[in-house]
């Protein structure tokens, strides 16, 4: 058996625990489908590089309501996927090759599991397999699509994430199950495709999630863009392949030629045998870490959509730089803060938040402080010719603290910036906006109208 000094299970954001200071160790990366994870090879920058290219579309489309006449077209969808995916599978395969060329990195190719306390068997497609130790072990073996037993037991074809980007041809009729983030941006890309989307979604409203504000006025939008059947859940998948009818819960049916299913993702804990390492998990299956991301054994550390309560790629970038740090200084150890975590979904129109909804708000109890701002009322909201978008921010009414902020609109993730540092480094709305120069017209001033419609306590 090879003992390695550390031993690093997902080439994703556990490949970036691993720099130049290690040199010294002898490293080993093990990786069973693909370098850099979800992240870049089908989650947010294949998604994010497809969405942006909707909107490119529908803005073409609209080109109408700013008297531009644009000629008819469309998205050619093959050179779209192909400008996407050969850029990033050659990053895939130059992070490989990179660690490949290391000389204090081992790289093994397969499926990682405990066989006892920091020692793994790697298990190979070809069948063969291979017994290595560790003084050291980090778990970021990320995460997968969940699939529900209605899909799962039909034994029909269905699309997940991780493989629908890269479909030969746009299906003509699309149905998503599901209606979280991940749902709303590929009904996008696959809309602006010229599939006629379909919507199945147990909750009423879609991105539930989100300030209940965000929910209700992203849902009414999209309601003459899609077929929603909000409400309603699938209980059963018939017909054949390309002829696929989805029966909901109330006897209607919905008829599709192909079927995406985005109801949520699981973490690979389940594939790692951790119950051999002593490593414990929630009943989620998440593995429980603390605020170091050491597991419940010594040696194993943990990071990304394995562990992390927020599962998203930002996230756990920070929580490498957290292991990395913590595995050199061990005297010196420092922590991870999943409080006040920024989010977006690049959808049309674009959404961001940071920090507490509104109904939080009210289920916590203490006073709170409204404030709202329409992009339509702001100078580049008419030059937008923009009437949806908005900003609302939620503060203490004494103290002026921002608890929350929420945006929908052109540009949502960059304008939220601001209001992430100022409820990260404790920035009150007064001062935020009124210490600081808003540029005009620039819309970052409908950000500055909602902490201006804050109703504050002046006597603070």
């Amino acid at each position: 058996m090879r003992h390695h000094d550390l031993v690093v299970i997902g080439a994703g954001s556990g490949n970036a625990v691993v720099d130049d200071s290690f040199a010294d160790l002898d490293v080993a990366i093990v990786e069973e489908r693909w370098f850099g994870g979800t992240c870049l090879n089908a989650g947010c920058i294949p998604s994010k590089m497809l969405a942006h290219t909707a909107q490119v579309a529908r803005t073409v489309r609209d080109a109408g309501t700013y008297d531009v006449d644009a000629g008819p077209g469309g998205v050619r969808w093959r050179a779209v996927r192909d400008r996407v995916f050969r850029r990033l599978d050659a990053e895939r395969e130059k992070g490989r090759r990179g660690r490949e060329g290391q000389d204090f990195i081992t790289v093994y190719e397969g499926r990682a599991r405990f066989t006892g306390p920091r020692t793994l068997r790697i298990e190979r497609s070809d069948g063969g397999a291979r017994d290595i130790g560790a003084a050291q072990v980090v778990v970021a073996a990320g995460g997968r699509p969940l699939i529900p037993p209605p899909v799962a037991d039909s034994g029909l074809p269905y699309e997940t994430s991780d493989t629908v980007m890269r479909l030969d041809d746009p299906p003509r009729r699309l149905a998503i199950l599901g209606g979280g983030y991940i749902a709303a941006e590929l009904a996008e890309v696959f809309a602006a495709a010229g599939s006629s989307v379909t919507v199945v979604e147990k909750e009423r409203r879609l991105l539930g999630p989100q300030d209940e504000t965000v929910s209700e006025r992203f849902t009414e939008l999209v309601r003459s863009r899609y077929d929603l059947r909000l409400g309603r859940e699938l209980m059963r998948v018939d017909g054949r392949p390309g002829a696929l009818r989805l029966t909901l819960d109330d006897g209607s049916t919905a008829e599709a030629d192909l079927l995406l299913v985005a109801v949520g993702r699981v973490p690979n804990s389940d594939r790692l045998d951790l119950e051999a390492a002593g490593v414990a998990t929630h009943d989620d299956g998440r593995v429980i870490v603390d605020r170091c991301q050491r597991t419940s054994a010594e040696g194993v550390f943990a990071l990304g959509d394995i562990c992390s309560p927020v599962p998203l790629k930002h996230v756990a970038n920070r929580e490498a730089e957290v292991v990395a740090h913590n595995l050199r200084h061990p005297d010196e150890l420092v922590t991870c803060d999943h409080e006040r975590v920024p989010a977006a979904v690049f959808t049309q129109p674009q959404i961001a938040s940071v920090g507490l909804t509104e109904q939080e708000c009210r289920d916590r109890g203490p006073d709170y402080a409204v404030g709202t701002a329409a992009y339509a009322d702001t100078a580049y909201g008419w030059a937008m010719e923009d009437n949806t978008g908005f900003c609302k921010v939620l503060a203490e009414p004494d103290s002026g603290r921002l608890l929350g902020a929420h945006l929908m609109g052109a540009q949502a993730p960059a304008l939220i910036q601001p209001l992430v540092l100022a409820v990260t480094l404790g920035i009150d709305a007064a001062t935020l906006a009124g210490a600081p120069y808003w540029i005009h017209p620039a819309l970052t001033e409908v950000v500055e109208n909602a902490l201006l419609d804050l109703d504050l306590d002046p006597h603070r």
